[in-house]
C-alpha cells in the first residue's frame, strides 16, 4: 500500500522527481528563453507598429494565465506528466502557428500562435510547483528546478543567430528559425516528464493524503477562493508573484524594441536577454536558501529593493548600452527572490489537498498581470520613452512593499 511507504524511500521518489523535473526545465528552456523577445519583433513586423509590439508579451502570457488553470486541474485528475505532456502539445502547435503567421503575413494568427505558445511557459511554472507535491520537500527543491531552466533559457537568447540561420537555409519566413528550436525543445523536455515522473509526485501525494482528498475533492475556482480566505500569506505569496511577474514582463519585453532602435542587432539584443535570463533562473538556490534562513517575506522585500536599483540602472541609462544591460541582471535577480521566496511561502501555506487548485489560480493571476504589464507597455513606450516605462514600473513595486508591511502588522506568520 502506498500509505505505508517508508520515509526513506519516499525522500528517494522526491530526489528523483526533482532530478527529473530538472532535466525537462533544461531542455524546455531552450524554447522558452527566445519567444518571447522574437515575438515581440515579429509582431513590429508584421503589423507595422512599435506600440502592437507589446501585444507579443501580452497574448503569450495571457495564453500562460488561461492554460494555468485547466492544466492544474488535468495534474489534480491525471498526475502531473499527463499535464505537462499536454501543455508542450500546445506550445508546438503554437510555435508552427507563429510560422504560419510570418508566412502569411496576418497579424491576428500571429497572435494567436503566441497565445498557444503561452502553454509552454505554464509547463515551465507548473514544473516548479511539482517539485513541492510530496511530503518532505523544501525550498531548496523548488529553487532547484527553477535553477534548472538557468542552461537552455540562457542558451535560447543567443539561438536567434542560429535560428536565423537554420531558418534561411530552409526557407522560413524572417524571425522564425528560433521557433524550430522551440519544437524541438518542447518534444524532448515532455519526453523526460513522461517517462521520467514515474511514480507521478501529484497522485502519489494523492494516495498518501487518500482521507483528505477524499473529503474535499472539488477543485474550482470558488474552492481555492475559499482556501485563500483561510489563509491569508497566501494572498500575499500570490499578489507577490503576479505583481513581481508584471514589472519583469514590461521591461523585459519592450528591451528587444529599445535596442533594435538603438541600433544593435539581433546578437547584441540576444546576449542582454541572456544575461536578464541567467539573473531570473541561475541564482535561484542561493534565494532559496536564503528565504530558508531569514524568511520569505524578507526575501520578496530583498527582490523588490533589487527592482528598484534594476529600473533605476535601465531608465536613467536608457541610452547605455552597458547600463540597460545592467539594469535588466538586475530585473531577473529581483524578479528570482521575489518568485522563489513567494512560491515557497504559497507551498507551505496550502493544505495538501488545496495545491494544485491554488498554485493553478497563482499561476493565472501570474500571467494575466505579465499580459497587462506587457500590453500596456508598447504604448508607454512609444508616449514616454523606455525610461519612462522603467519609472512606471515603480507602481507594482510599492504596491508589494505596502502589501508586506500590511499583512506583517495583521497577521504573524
Amino acid at each position: 500500500m502506498v500509505s505505508f511507504v517508508q520515509v526513506d524511500e519516499l525522500l528517494a521518489i522526491q530526489r528523483r522527481t526533482v532530478r527529473v523535473l530538472a532535466m525537462g526545465q533544461v531542455l524546455g528552456g531552450f524554447g522558452l528563453g527566445s519567444t518571447l523577445s522574437v515575438g515581440a519583433l515579429l509582431a513590429a513586423e508584421i503589423s507595422g507598429s512599435t506600440a502592437l509590439s507589446g501585444l507579443a508579451a501580452t497574448l503569450s502570457t495571457l495564453g500562460a494565465a488561461t492554460w494555468a488553470i485547466p492544466l492544474s486541474r488535468l495534474a489534480y485528475a491525471k498526475g502531473r506528466k499527463y499535464s505537462l505532456a499536454t501543455g508542450a502539445a500546445i506550445a508546438i502547435a503554437g510555435a508552427i502557428t507563429v510560422i504560419t503567421a510570418a508566412a502569411v503575413s496576418v497579424f491576428a494568427i500571429l497572435l494567436v500562435g503566441l497565445f498557444m505558445l503561452g502553454a509552454g511557459s505554464a509547463v515551465s511554472l507548473q514544473a516548479r510547483f511539482a517539485a513541492t507535491d510530496l511530503p518532505h520537500s523544501k525550498t531548496r527543491d523548488l529553487s532547484l528546478v527553477v535553477w534548472a531552466t538557468t542552461v537552455g533559457a540562457v542558451i535560447g537568447p543567443n539561438l536567434f543567430g542560429p535560428g536565423q540561420v537554420v531558418g534561411n537555409y530552409l526557407h522560413l519566413p524572417h524571425l522564425t528559425g528560433p521557433f524550430l528550436f522551440t519544437i524541438v525543445a518542447q518534444l524532448a523536455s515532455t519526453s523526460v516528464f513522461w517517462l521520467g515522473l514515474r511514480p507521478d509526485p501529484q497522485k502519489l501525494a494523492q494516495e498518501l493524503a487518500a482521507g483528505e482528498i477524499s473529503r474535499k475533492a472539488k477543485i474550482s475556482f470558488a474552492s481555492a477562493i475559499a482556501t485563500l480566505r483561510q489563509h491569508p500569506w497566501a494572498v500575499f505569496a500570490i499578489i507577490s508573484i503576479a505583481l513581481s511577474h508584471m514589472v519583469m514582463v514590461s521591461v523585459m519585453s519592450m528591451t528587444p524594441v529599445h535596442m533594435q532602435e538603438m541600433g544593435y542587432d539581433l546578437v547584441v539584443v540576444g546576449f542582454t536577454i541572456s544575461l536578464h535570463i541567467a539573473g531570473m533562473y541561475a541564482f535561484s538556490p542561493l534565494f532559496g536558501m536564503l528565504a530558508d534562513k531569514i524568511g520569505n517575506v524578507r526575501t520578496v522585500l530583498l527582490g523588490q529593493f533589487t527592482y528598484l536599483l534594476a529600473l533605476g540602472f535601465a531608465g536613467f541609462g536608457q541610452h547605455n548600452r552597458v547600463l540597460v544591460t545592467v539594469g535588466l541582471f538586475l530585473l531577473g535577480l529581483g524578479w528570482s527572490a521575489s518568485t522563489v521566496s513567494a512560491s515557497a511561502l504559497l507551498a507551505k501555506t496550502l493544505p495538501p489537498s488545496e495545491k494544485a487548485n491554488v498554485q493553478g489560480l497563482s499561476d493565472s493571476a501570474m500571467n494575466l498581470s505579465g499580459a497587462i504589464g506587457g500590453g500596456l507597455a508598447g504604448g508607454i513606450l512609444t508616449a514616454v520613452t523606455f525610461g519612462g516605462l522603467n519609472a512606471a514600473a515603480l507602481a507594482p513595486v510599492l504596491v508589494i512593499v505596502l502589501a508586506s508591511f500590511m499583512y506583517t502588522a495583521r497577521h504573524s506568520h
